[in-house]
């Protein structure tokens, strides 16, 4: 029997993207086979489609992309005990990263960039590579949280020594930036949001922002951001790698604050040393997070039922018009390809 699946090789691009026949695979010794139901897309399968990562250019080889989704188990191999038919469960993005700290070994492979992704009607991973899903969600919502999500709950629950009633400020609105925004408010935190659209702005506070700042009118933000704060900056900032944004986070954040850079949307930004020794500031970079983080975000998200905010649902063969879409920078919250 036969699936079909997503594909993307050299020369690269969105528009090569392609729609291919491959057999289904069998589920073998502590295995699962699931039937996808939904994949989010993320800044990640931009850079992966475009044939380079975080890590450097990709192979010549084609690569099914896609890290981020949510399915049904359809079969299990032998002795598998965490996961049982019918289940609903969302791969984790970096299957070999289980618990404790990344280390090269752990984070050595990824869906959807060095070894095949989710973007196929059936995908077989390893049991415990498994997340289950909170029940509550829909297929499209759960489709959001291996990597948006637990980027966010890594950023600000993995080494920050945050209490409610400490200042989060959380950069742009894109999909982590939004996860964190959620997450801060269920922790009590106060939140201040940037970006460039007033439009988003007054979504970003329908949403429970306690404070914003345009950065295009207001380019200097960490002035803001010090003023929001009677001149004692933030406790916490999520920096999500843009040009000149670390610097400015190092000026906005209060003295032995915390700095978690989650991004790389521009490279080659300058960084002066002095204002980094001048902070006494911690400057974390994250890498998503392990199984372990991801179940117990998952057990918040049931707890203070937060649902991912999406904007727009298309069917998974519209790859192409969907990562287009999310090229544009116009969605506010996850777009989805359901199965």
């Amino acid at each position: 029997m036969s699936m079909r699946a997503l594909t993307v090789s050299a020369p690269w691009g969105i528009d090569s993207i392609r729609l291919a026949d491959a057999p289904i695979p069998v589920p073998g010794p502590g295995e699962i086979l699931l039937r996808m139901r939904a994949i989010s897309l993320n800044f990640r399968d931009l850079l992966i489609a475009n044939g380079r990562h975080v890590r450097g250019s990709l192979s010549e080889s084609a690569v099914i992309p896609f890290g981020d989704g949510c399915g049904i188990v359809e079969s299990v191999g032998e002795g598998v005990s965490r996961a049982a038919v019918g289940d609903r469960v969302i791969p984790t993005l970096i299957p070999g990263w289980i618990t404790g700290p990344p280390t090269p070994g752990r984070v050595a492979r990824a869906l959807g960039m060095n070894m095949p992704g989710l973007g196929r009607e059936y995908v077989v991973i390893s049991e415990e590579a498994a997340v289950r899903a909170p029940d509550f969600l829909t297929d499209a919502e759960a489709a959001c949280l291996a990597c948006a999500g637990l980027t966010a709950w890594a950023a600000l629950f993995d080494g920050p020594p945050l209490l409610p009633g400490d200042v989060a400020l959380l950069q742009g609105t894109g999909s982590v930036s939004l996860f964190a925004l959620q997450f801060a408010k269920a922790a009590g935190l106060e939140t201040v949001i940037t970006s460039s659209s007033d439009e988003k702005i007054d979504r970003a506070r329908r949403h429970g922002a306690d404070h914003a700042i345009n950065y295009r009118t207001d380019s200097e933000w960490a002035g803001a951001a010090r003023r929001l704060t009677s001149d004692r900056g933030c406790d916490f900032i999520l920096d999500m790698g843009a040009r000149g944004t670390l610097a400015e986070s190092l000026r906005a954040v209060r003295m032995n604050g915390w700095i978690s850079v989650v991004g790389m949307l521009e490279a080659g930004s300058p960084l002066d040393p002095a204002t980094l020794l001048a902070s006494a500031a911690t400057v974390k970079a994250v890498l998503v997070g392990s199984r372990d983080m991801f179940e117990a975000m998952c057990r918040a998200i049931d707890h203070h039922r937060i649902r991912p905010i999406i904007s727009e649902v298309m069917p998974w063969t519209e790859a192409c018009r969907a990562l287009a879409c999310l090229q544009s920078g116009s969605p506010f919250g996850k777009v989805v390809l359901e199965l």
